[in-house]
Order: C-alpha cells, then structure tokens, then sequence
C-alpha cells in the first residue's frame, strides 16, 4: 500500500513539475506589448513603421541629427521596449546623431506571436538597417544593442551592411546558457536540471531550436569595429562568458568591463563613464 501511495506521489509530483515548467514557458515567450504613445516633445522624433520580411509591423522613432552625420540604431533588451533607450537617444541626438529607436518584434507596439529571444527580432533589425540606409544615404550607421537587443543584431547577419561601428552591451553567449544562469540566480544550481524542460518548448512555441541562439556563434560574422561591454559582476551573462564572446570576435574590438555593474542599465548605471567609453568609440569609428 505505502508502495503504491508513493508511486502515485512520484507521478503526481513530475505531472506538477512539468505543469508548472508549461506555464513558466509559456511566460517567458509570451509578448511584451504595451502601447508606447507619442514621442517626447524635446526629440523632435516622428513616428516610423516597418514592414519586415514575412512579419507584422515593427514601431519605432526617427530622431533627426544634424547634415551629413551618422545614425545609431538602438535595441532594447528583452520584454522592454524603446523606451528603455530613450535616454541613449537624447545623449546621441546632443552629439548630433540621427537615432532609430525601434521596439522589437513581440515588444511594445510591434505584435508578434511569442518573444524568440533575437531570433525573429532580427527581422526587426534587418528592416531597420534597411530603412537607414535609404532614408539616409552615404551616412555611416551604428547600432547599440542591450542584451537581447545585442543578440538580435548578431543574429540578423549584418555582414553585407556598410556599419560603421557597433556597441554590444551584456550580450548571452547561447540561449542554453542564459537560460541556467538566470535559473541559478532565481532558484540556485540545483534548478538547473530542469533547463531541458523549458529548452525542449522552444521550438514548440516560438518554431526556433536552441542552436539558432547562440550570438557567440554568429559574432564572426560582423567585420567591424565592435565595442563588448557587461558590468563586472553580472550574473545573467556571467565575466567568463563576456571574454569567450569578445575572443570570438573579429578585430578590431574593445572590451569594456564596468566595475560594479550587474545586468543593469550601463547608460544609467555611469552616464560618465558610458559618455566617455561609448562616446569616445562611436566618433572615432562614426566620423
């Protein structure tokens, strides 16, 4: 009898394990919308739409700079939106950028089904350095990315484009090790034994495999001048797994390393030294 109670205890824990890691899953894909509204009056931005390839619209603004000057794509990290980079866009547009502020595909007011984790946010970003490159002709581009952001523009394979500089900021080297990191810093390493439970759901969900994101992969093919910044005690993307991703890279790069920081914003975290660091490699490599 005490065998058969606790048989029927050991299945019904497992059916409740793999309930609850269902609906954890289903959480973490699910879109970030939210409705954005008109852009700050002290921007000066106009309201842009994009239509990537075999996607609904992508939302975002048009920051205008000064003449002949180069524009900075921004993307923002995963279930947030443009508004996250609002504060990049007024630094960059006082040093007389051109900004496209863009909310992925699946955040904020660009619907999609699920959230890929900058697999099909890189459509968002192709449309995006598409629409730059026509609207401004001859300008040099930049692109700042934040975590998923990152991601999506490694992702996107921009090696044909004409960049001028790229900036990415506490990028996850595989989904397979973002996913055990986050679950180790929210349960400790003993949950990691149910990250297949959750990776297995990936291509069921969103229709992408795990081994479509893994940025440390891909990075080799941006040939161009790339800036690799994450805070130094940053346990979403750990010290160790920023420096595989910088050694992977293609010269010429900087590694910055921001003392203090976890996974936060870096902009907000040391706008000086962020001005100094950022700024400083986006006009050398932008002029």
């Amino acid at each position: 009898m005490l065998k058969r109670l606790a048989i029927g205890a050991g299945a019904a824990l497992i059916v409740l394990v793999i309930a609850f890691m269902a609906w954890v899953g289903d959480v973490l894909t699910r879109p970030a919308l939210a409705t954005i509204g008109p852009p700050p009056a002290d921007l000066g931005a106009s309201d842009v739409v994009l239509t990537p390839p075999g996607g609904a619209k992508v939302s975002g603004w048009l920051v205008p700079g000064d003449d002949g000057k180069a524009a900075v794509l921004l993307l923002h990290g995963v279930r947030a939106n443009r508004l996250q980079m609002l504060e990049r866009a007024r630094w960059l547009h006082g040093m007389g950028y051109s900004v496209l502020l863009i909310d992925q595909p699946a955040h904020g007011e660009s619907p999609a089904d699920r959230i890929t984790f900058g697999a099909h946010e890189a459509n968002g970003v192709t449309a995006a350095l598409a629409y730059l490159e026509a609207s401004r002709p001859g300008r040099k581009i930049g692109v700042i990315g934040v975590s998923m952001g990152a991601a999506s523009l490694v992702l996107s394979n921009p090696k044909a484009r004409d960049l001028g500089a790229v900036v990415l900021e506490s990028m996850y080297p595989t989904i397979e090790e973002a996913l055990a990191d986050r679950i180790a810093l929210d349960h400790g390493k003993w949950a990691q034994a149910f990250a297949p439970l959750l990776l297995w759901q990936l291509p069921l969900r969103t229709g992408v495999w795990p081994a479509e994101l893994r940025p440390i992969a891909a990075i080799g093919s941006l040939h161009v001048p790339l800036l690799v910044a994450a805070g130094s005690i940053d346990r979403h993307t750990t010290l160790s797994e920023t420096r595989r991703i910088f050694a992977a890279a293609n010269p010429p790069k900087e590694l910055w390393i921001v003392d203090g920081a976890a996974h936060v914003d870096l902009f907000a975290f040391d706008r000086k030294a962020y001005a100094t660091r950022v700024g400083g490699f986006l006009r050398e490599h932008l002029r």
